[in-house]
């Protein structure tokens, strides 16, 4: 499935509430492709077999929480981007939260700006490597 994904970044957004979920995926699917799960049991097997760029983690979700599957996910994954989301903007919530293993903390309500920025600086990488690619393909066929 992720050879689907090829040209564009693949984000799994975790998030069990519909109209957070239509928020982030009007926000971000202009220049990302998106895969949803609902809880934290989803968010792992979707993890293991899509393979996405990054993840957009829930804390509170029905059954297991965003900050256990990220734990979950940290001990076969170190390098993927995890950016949890949460309502509580206590610094106590924000230390559990990169304790656990992710790389960034967005508080709800999410600004779009905020929200888009932190996604792109950390596929950055990805998005760059991908413009790159593009250019020497296009020099290629010109030659």
């Amino acid at each position: 499935m992720k050879d689907f994904h090829m040209n564009r970044p693949l984000i799994l957004i975790a998030e069990d509430l519909d109209s957070n979920f239509l928020f982030l995926k009007i926000v971000l699917s202009k220049k990302y492709d998106i895969i949803w799960a609902k809880n934290g049991e989803e968010a792992i097997e979707m993890f293991q077999k899509e393979h996405p760029d990054l993840i957009l983690m829930d804390v509170k979700m029905p059954g297991m929480d965003g900050l256990e599957a990220t734990r979950i996910i940290r001990r076969t994954s170190p390098d993927i981007p995890i950016v949890i989301q949460t309502a509580n903007a206590f610094e106590s919530d924000h230390i559990k939260a990169k304790e656990a293993g992710c790389n960034d903390v967005l508080t709800k309500p999410i600004k779009i700006t905020h929200l888009i920025n932190t996604v792109d600086k950390h596929l950055e990488h990805l998005i760059y490597n991908e413009s790159v690619n593009n250019q020497s393909e296009g020099h290629e066929q010109r030659s």
